[in-house]
């Protein structure tokens, strides 16, 4: 028998500690991994769209929020790290809290990740449509072409998703290839030449744009954040969805080992890199104010400092990071969706847990997805004045209201969890867990200001839906509904294949 086929019946033995049955094929791999969670990521699409709503909110020394938003969302994939490699299982915090609280709060925490991955797949598909293809290919953006090409963006990375799970990696490690060697070569281009040029201006690092002095670095008060505080929402926005390589773990090879380190590589990576690449934009933003009006700043700046044919590349390099990232994230829903119904605790389950034997992805959930999320797209276009802005918002209060519930099951349970030796911070993980609670204690706090209103309102549907089927599941058919499967043993059917081997 291969080491490879070894390692898969492996995997298999520890599924089946879980009470499941191998039902994809195992062949994601360390790169594979990492570049999922890169790609969900995605830095050049969240700095890319955030880049000016920073310029207005905070001023240019906004920026300065990135590095710290990085620590705390390294510590926040340190922590779940640990969950992923003791909790292999597809489903990712639905699974973690199921297991190790209790399943009601377990399909919360499983509806309320479900709620973000259906509206941030629109969220950043609309970006392509209503931020990018209106500059790059020069012709007016209305709600309408905006909605309608949305949808046909969606229809193709689902096309993608539910076809090949091969293909979808391949397609998604070639575009994270171009977003690294891309983001490298822009950053490092726009220092030498503003440099060069005399274009690089130090004192924007520092500035405040057209804010005011007058209360800019405060706290705000209990509905408004202090103007230098909303810069910490470039971070939010961004550094999101890493966790989506767990999702993943029963497709991918060694996932107690893999699926943590790709975790935090792909947040670290994307800190440093995207900290990188705002300085140098910064540095060469000329005159900030002037900047701050500009629906495309970050293509203004490359433009202006490394001409016209750079720019369209930047532009044609971000639709492709977009592209990606909203195939990752229809990748991730789909997955937790299945999860979900094949604990037959999704709307729907009967139809939803199916794997295609063709195809060997879940066909139907994937169906469902696209579906759904084009529906939110129409919802929101059609009701919303400030669609892009609301998309987002809702896109990054909902991970972080995932990533702190998990954070403190975490913290009431880290001593009753097995021990690993896959992955485990050692002496490091007391001080990595607090990191992990002062940034998301700051960060929710951020969601306070009256602009996320219609944000919250989403919240709050999304919740009231998921309740009412919860009570329902419930009334029908009693606790016994939400029980987890059983742990069970198939060593006697691997020590068979072994001896046919």
């Amino acid at each position: 028998m291969s080491d490879h086929s070894s390692g898969s019946n492996a995997d298999s033995r520890e599924l089946a500690q879980f009470g499941y049955e191998q039902s994809f094929e195992r062949h994601t791999g360390k790169f594979a991994s990492f570049a999922v969670a890169f790609a969900f990521v995605s830095i050049a699409t969240g700095l890319f769209t955030t880049y000016g709503s920073v310029l207005n909110s905070s001023g240019p020394v906004g920026i300065w929020t990135w590095p710290i938003a990085t620590l705390g969302s390294v510590a926040v994939a340190l922590v779940l790290g640990m969950l992923a490699s003791r909790i292999p299982v597809t489903g990712y915090a639905y699974q973690w809290t199921s297991r190790l609280a209790n399943p009601v709060l377990g399909w919360i925490i499983g509806w309320v990740s479900f709620s973000f991955l259906a509206i941030v797949v629109v969220a950043v598909d609309y970006t392509i449509a209503g931020t990018v293809l209106p500059v790059l290919l020069n012709y007016e953006g209305t709600t309408l072409n905006a909605a309608l090409i949305t949808g046909v963006v969606v229809l193709c990375q689902a096309a993608l998703v539910s076809q090949s799970t091969r293909w979808t990696e391949r397609v998604n490690n070639a575009a994270v290839s171009a977003e690294l060697i891309g983001m490298v070569t822009l950053t490092a281009l726009l220092f030498i030449v503003a440099a060069i040029r005399g274009q690089a201006d130090g004192d924007n690092l520092f500035s405040k744009g057209a804010l005011p002095d007058a209360d800019f670095w405060s706290f705000g008060d209990w509905n408004t954040a202090g103007p230098w505080m909303l810069g910490f929402l470039l971070g939010s926005f961004t550094i999101v969805g890493f966790e989506s390589a767990a999702n993943l773990a029963e497709q991918t090879n060694d996932p107690e080992r893999v699926v943590p380190r790709a975790m935090w590589q792909a947040v670290l990576a994307s800190g440093v890199l995207g900290f990188l690449f705002l300085l140098a934009v910064t540095l060469a933003a000329g005159d900030p104010v002037a900047l701050a009006q500009s629906g495309t700043p970050v293509a203004d700046v490359i433009e202006k400092v490394l001409g016209s044919v750079v720019s369209t590349l930047l532009l044609i390099m971000v639709v492709l990071a977009i592209f990606a990232c909203g195939m990752v994230i229809m990748l991730t829903g789909t997955r937790l969706t299945w999860a979900m119904a094949r604990d037959e605790r999704f709307p729907g389950w009967k139809v939803l847990n199916k794997v295609s034997p063709r195809t060997h992805t879940p066909f139907n959930a994937t169906v469902f997805y696209t579906v759904l999320a084009l529906a939110i797209l129409a919802v929101f276009t059609s009701v919303s004045s400030n669609a892009l802005f609301t998309l987002f918002s809702a896109a990054s209060l909902l991970p972080a209201i995932i990533y702190a519930s998990t954070v403190v099951l975490f913290i009431v349970k880290r001593k009753s969890l097995p021990a690993s030796d896959k992955f485990n911070l050692g002496r490091w993980e007391i001080p990595v867990v607090v990191v992990a609670v002062v940034w998301l204690v700051f960060e929710l706090s951020l969601f306070r200001d009256s602009s996320f209103k219609e944000t919250w309102l989403y919240v709050l549907a999304m919740m009231v839906v998921g309740g009412i089927y919860l009570v329902a599941l419930l009334a029908t058919r009693g606790r016994a509904a939400l029980a987890m499967p059983e742990m069970t043993s198939i060593d006697a059917e691997f020590d068979r294949e072994a001896n046919v081997s």
